[in-house]
């Protein structure tokens, strides 16, 4: 799983530059204080040698007088060498090779000395010609001295000066090179925090565009003058480039996918996106309607999709791809789904980072429409036919015959007036839709009640309702309201009931419920516990004309065009309609309604009843010549 690192928002005790200047501030301050140990160790051991180089080199002279003379006029001559040299305080020792002393300048010979065999600057210089020994107390005189030894063929020369103030400062380092790497060092202190201030300043200007770029924040623009004009600015305005330019590229990606919401909400297919985990990214209404329509209850929640049995080929492709991810295998799979009298393809394009993509297409809308245009003209012929029919053949009994009873002419007259009322409903019901197809912007639209609204119509069918031993369950929410014409909200609920107590039958309950609600819409319920109807009926119970059972319904007095209403209705207010047998038996309708006026409220999928009231009068007299099945005869039969 991926982790996101937070960005430390942690304000810094100390910022980068700062730490930069004294990470190499202290590099540099040890660095010099080891140059300038080193060099005062060096300075020290510079001095020693050049004094020791004095003293050899009068050690040299000495013994170049000495050489020529003999060892009874040594301490004479010694004497007055010694006395020529100007430091008064030079000690002189002449020692042979056994290390007896021969001479001491600092001894007037009443004095034995000791054996200077082991003498520090004696041992070297028997080892390397010669040698010397810093601040060693003398054991003849008590004082310090610095001694240089010198060894000769016949004897040892060894010159000491003693220390003191003179002698100190003569070996004491030059503090000049001191001061000058302090001051050298100082001046690069300074020059190098210039440096890092500038550098820094950059920084921050770079963190804080970084802050407000994270922010997603417009960035002004003259923050680029404020890098310097170097290798760090050029690279930062590079990145306030690129950051441009992934705004812009932002920005675009935004415009189109407002587009393509805007595309999947008006889309007339279902569409949902969901992530690798199945979680709903997008889900267009269509999508919720037709996943309802194919499970056998409602969903709460659109991810209980992948938990139905009919989409368990989609689900186990998805579960496949996501354990075996692999560019070669196919990335598209596509099912048919047969339910409730309707079919679906249902289609899952998976992309590359393993999120999926659902389509559900009902194509059993294109076939309805072809057949219901086919059928229009034969479906209006002959409802009308009836009727009318009826009507032609009880008045001609009675103009045939003159000696007709007055009962008979009086049955025959009552029932020329009930299909008179017959054909007056038919021809109001065409009316209505007619209106609804041709003048639907032209509907006046208002606020409107559905809680009261439905209650009004319980109230009103309480008499049937009682009859027929049916109970109404109104699980609707208080102040559901919603922007619509009243009348036609009105005949939804109002055929949908009528459709109930009609042919549901006896001793049932109709369940009236609001399941879902979104930003956009309310999602309806109206449920029966009544008979049902075959599976195969179910696509078609919206067409005009159509019958479940056409000689019941013919004799129960309906159109034909009750559900019809309803859907063209339900389309004006901007929503869908499907309808699904129970479980525990009987019809349910799963219908939207949308909350607000839709701008274009209504497009029919196909207009089938556009046809202009005076061409259906036309056909159905058409019709009452052709398809009269009346005998003259007195013995006619009921319609």
């Amino acid at each position: 799983m991926d982790i996101v690192s937070k960005p430390n928002n942690d304000r810094h005790f100390l910022s980068f530059s700062r730490k930069l200047f004294l990470s190499v501030i202290s590099l540099f301050l040890i660095f010099a204080a080891c140059f300038i140990a080193y060099q005062y160790q060096r300075e020290k051991e510079y001095k020693v040698e050049l004094l020791d180089t004095q003293l050899q080199d009068y050690n040299d002279r000495l013994h170049q007088e000495l050489r020529y003379l003999p060892d009874s006029l040594w301490t004479s001559m010694l004497d007055s060498y010694i006395s020529k040299h100007v430091n008064k305080e030079l000690r002189v020792t002449v020692v042979d090779l056994q290390g007896n002393v021969l001479f001491d300048s600092s001894q007037n010979g009443s004095h034995e000395l000791d054996n200077h065999i082991k003498r520090p600057e004696v041992q070297k210089a028997l080892k390397a010609g010669k040698g010397y020994d810093l601040r060693r107390i003398s054991e003849t005189t008590g004082r310090t001295y610095f001694y240089s030894a010198t060894v000769y063929k016949d004897c040892i020369i060894r010159s000491a000066l003693p220390y003191n103030v003179n002698l100190m400062n003569n070996l004491a380092a030059d503090p000049h090179y001191i001061w000058f790497t302090v001051i050298v060092s100082l001046l690069l202190i300074f020059i190098f925090y210039k440096f890092t201030s500038k550098l820094g300043s950059a920084i921050n200007h770079l963190r804080e565009f970084a802050k407000r770029a994270d922010k997603n924040e417009p960035i002004d623009m003259d923050i680029q003058t404020a890098f310097p004009h170097n290798e760090l600015g050029e690279i930062s305005q590079h990145i306030i480039q690129i950051y441009k330019r992934l705004r812009e590229t932002k920005e675009a990606l935004y415009i189109e996918r407002e587009k393509l919401i805007t595309h999947l909400q008006t889309s007339r297919e279902g569409l949902g996106v969901f992530n690798r985990d199945k979680k709903e990214i997008l889900v267009n209404n269509l999508f919720t309607q037709y996943g309802n329509l194919i499970s056998d209850s409602n969903l709460q929640t659109t991810e209980e999709i992948f938990s139905i049995c009919e989409f368990q080929k989609i689900t186990d492709f998805i579960n496949k791809a996501q354990k075996r991810p692999s560019y070669n295998e196919e990335r598209r799979m596509s099912v048919h789904i047969n339910k409730n009298g309707r079919i679906f393809i249902v289609e899952c394009i998976i992309f590359q980072d393993l999120s999926f993509e659902i389509s559900i297409n009902d194509i059993t809308q294109e076939e309805e429409q072809i057949q219901l245009k086919r059928q229009l003209t034969q479906n209006i012929a002959h409802e009308l036919k009836t009727p009318v029919s009826s009507i032609q053949g009880y008045l001609e009994t009675i103009v045939n015959n003159e000696n007709i009873a007055p009962e008979k002419m009086q049955i025959f007259m009552e029932r020329c007036y009930a299909q008179s009322n017959r054909l007056s409903r038919l021809l109001r019901d065409i009316s209505v839709l007619t209106r609804m197809d041709e003048a639907a912007n032209m509907i006046d639209m208002e606020k409107v009640d559905i809680s009261m609204l439905v209650s009004n119509i319980v109230n009103e069918v309480s008499l049937e309702l009682e009859q027929k031993q049916i109970t109404v369950v109104n699980s609707l929410k208080s102040k559901i309201q919603l922007r619509g014409n009243y009348s036609l909200l009105y005949s939804i609920f109002r055929n949908l009931m009528d459709n109930a107590i009609a042919y549901a039958g006896t001793n049932i309950h109709i369940n009236i419920s609001c399941f879902r609600e979104d930003e956009n819409y309310y999602y309806f319920s109206f449920a029966d516990t009544g008979i049902g109807v075959s599976p195969e009926h179910l696509n078609r119970l919206f067409e005009r004309f159509y019958r479940v059972d056409k000689g019941r319904s013919r004799k129960l007095g309906g159109t034909g065009l009750g559900l019809a209403i309803v859907k063209n209705a339900v389309l004006i207010h901007g929503g869908t309609i499907s309808a699904k047998n129970n479980q525990g038996g009987g019809l349910e309708f799963v219908f939207t309604l949308a909350k607000r006026e839709i701008t274009a409220r209504f497009t029919t999928p196909n207009k089938m009843l556009c046809i202009p009231l005076e061409k259906v009068l036309v056909a159905s007299v058409a019709c009452i010549g052709i398809f009269s099945p009346y005998r003259h005869d007195g013995l006619l039969k009921s319609p």
